[in-house]
């Protein structure tokens, strides 16, 4: 009898909170309760910018810039590896898959859903407003749009003060 592969729940991961509430909210929904044969397999992405779009300049003094801004986005990714790594062992989720990968999200994350045939892309909200979201672009809009799986967005309750 051949065994059949489990669908791919894939989820985005940055170094903001939002992200992190995301992964959380994803485990604690969909794998805890089931953490002995969750429905799911997990991966998390992140999508590591270049260090020229990070820096946004290609003028002169770039060449002595750029090796720096490498080694902190290396830094950064090397941090959030091990953030989702403690998060899933603080939840008792041993199998997961983590991935770091070069290049702007929104492209990361589409390619990484037909590599990985996910069923479903998980993204946190930053929750921007619409003139923020305008400029900035919206990686969960662009995965919605794009992204051949289910895109699920989850938002981080707003606190009250």
């Amino acid at each position: 009898m051949a065994t059949t592969e489990k669908p791919v729940m894939l989820v985005a991961v940055d170094d903001s909170e939002h992200s992190m509430y995301a992964l959380e909210w994803t485990i604690d929904h969909f794998f805890a309760a089931l953490a002995s044969n969750p429905p799911f397999k997990l991966v998390a992405i992140h999508a590591k910018p270049t260090p020229t779009s990070a820096v946004g300049l290609a003028g002169p003094g770039a060449a002595e810039v750029l090796p720096l801004v490498d080694s902190d986005l290396k830094r950064i990714a090397a941090r959030i590896i091990e953030k989702v790594r403690e998060v899933c062992a603080r939840k008792s989720i041993n199998d997961v898959l983590v991935e770091v990968i070069e290049g702007d999200a929104r492209n990361v994350l589409c390619e990484a859903v037909e590599k990985h045939h996910a069923s479903v892309l998980v993204v946190g909200s930053h929750g921007y407003g619409a003139i923020k979201r305008a400029v900035l672009g919206s990686v969960s809009d662009y995965c919605a749009h794009h992204a051949h799986c289910s895109v699920m967005i989850v938002k981080k309750p707003k606190t009250k003060h």
